[in-house]
């Protein structure tokens, strides 16, 4: 009769929670740009009906050119104006996500990919595989371990273990988990299947998928998702896993989940399903979350210890000129001077921001100010 009354109990829980949520009787809506693919955008039209199809959970919006299908279509002139459509689109709630080839996150953004390890067919998240969470690798590798834990959380893993792939700075990002986790923060480290054991994790564990959140750098990262969704077809076609995933930051309000130009429609497919579920699942209020409780548990002393020894003795203060919508991207930079090339923007009254895209690091500014803001560049030896 207890059991009874607790299914019963979890039962009205998960109505009111559905119907507080607005998911109980609605469909999420997930767009699709099909601009930019090598494939073509047939390939990408392939990738939303196979979705359909295959699913029926949620709904694809295709962004792109006109096209006769029977998928919801905003129309859009090329692939510029069809991120403006797509950023609009989520700003206002008409899509609760949407999956792209292509996006220039903030600095403090990076996505959370999920691959299917070849030993065991075993899902296994990423964290993180474009974008860059922090110019400092191990501040980055550790806030990664935070942004993957919430979006394993958000497909389903109540408890995930977390690896350390044995990349440069992994040690230091394991004394600072460690350090995190008797501050009190709840993460639990998964051990290697080879003999030594330990949280740091060889190859190996990538092939048998030991963790279920593994913690690298997001160029290293990059580089596992295109060899794991593509080692069947010869690289130019990628098959397997759900891409590169969606962005996650502290505070970071859009859901876009990034593909590959070389993903092919079975990819894509399941990239669709993944952005849907972390939209169901509310992705971003867990990250927001998880960084609270990392926050309360010691995060920010962590890091400050962390970057104390590599600040110089007496800091250059620039004045942050006033904010302006920034579109326009200035790519070329080196990622170690970001951070100096926006004060060289500063110091000419030009409003900047750091930002990376698929393709490398960048400058952000306003679309009227980006002529001066490359010449200043090209001045100070930063382009």
């Amino acid at each position: 009769m207890d059991s009874t009354k607790k299914i019963i109990a979890e039962v009205f829980n998960e109505i009111a929670e559905g119907i507080e949520s607005g998911t109980f009787s609605k469909k999420v809506k997930i767009g699709l740009t099909t601009f930019g693919s090598e494939h073509g955008i047939e390939e990408m039209i392939k990738a939303a009906e196979m979705a359909k199809s295959k699913y029926g959970d949620f709904d694809v919006v295709l962004i792109g050119p006109k096209v006769d299908c029977d998928l919801e279509v905003v129309e859009a002139e090329d692939a510029e104006d069809g991120h403006k459509k797509m950023v609009e689109l989520l700003e206002k709630k008409q899509l609760d996500g949407c999956v792209t080839q292509h996006f220039d996150f903030p600095i403090g953004v990076s996505t959370v990919g999920k691959l299917v390890t070849p030993a065991l067919g075993k899902e296994l998240i990423l964290a993180t595989t474009t974008g860059t969470t922090s110019t400092n690798r191990v501040e980055g590798m550790i806030k990664n371990a935070i942004s993957g834990i919430a979006v394993a959380k958000a497909v389903g893993i109540k408890e995930p273990t977390v690896g350390i792939l044995n990349v440069d700075g992994a040690r230091a990002v394991e004394r600072s988990l460690m350090e995190l986790q008797h501050g009190g923060y709840d993460i639990k480290f998964a051990e290697s299947l080879r003999a030594d054991g330990g949280a740091v994790m060889r190859g190996n564990d990538i092939l048998t998928g030991t963790p279920d959140v593994m913690i690298c750098d997001s160029l290293t990262g990059n580089l596992m998702v295109k060899i794991f969704s593509s080692f069947t077809t010869g690289g130019n076609y990628e098959t397997l896993g759900y891409g590169y995933g969606p962005g996650i930051g502290e505070n970071y309000d859009k859901l876009i989940n990034i593909v590959s130009r070389a993903s092919g429609a079975p990819l894509i497919c399941e990239a669709l399903r993944y952005c849907a579920t972390c939209a169901k699942n509310h992705v971003l209020i867990k990250a927001s979350t998880e960084f609270k409780l990392a926050n309360t548990a010691g995060l920010n002393n962590i890091i400050d210890k962390l970057l104390a020894k590599d600040k110089p003795s007496v800091s250059e203060k620039v004045e942050i000129p006033t904010k302006k919508v920034v579109t326009f991207a200035i790519p070329g930079i080196d990622i170690l001077d970001l951070d100096d090339a926006c004060k060289s923007l500063w110091r000419e009254d030009i409003y900047s921001e750091s930002g990376m895209g698929c393709t490398g690091p960048v400058i952000l500014v306003n679309e009227q100010d980006g002529d001066k803001a490359i010449e200043v560049l090209k001045k100070t030896g930063y382009k």
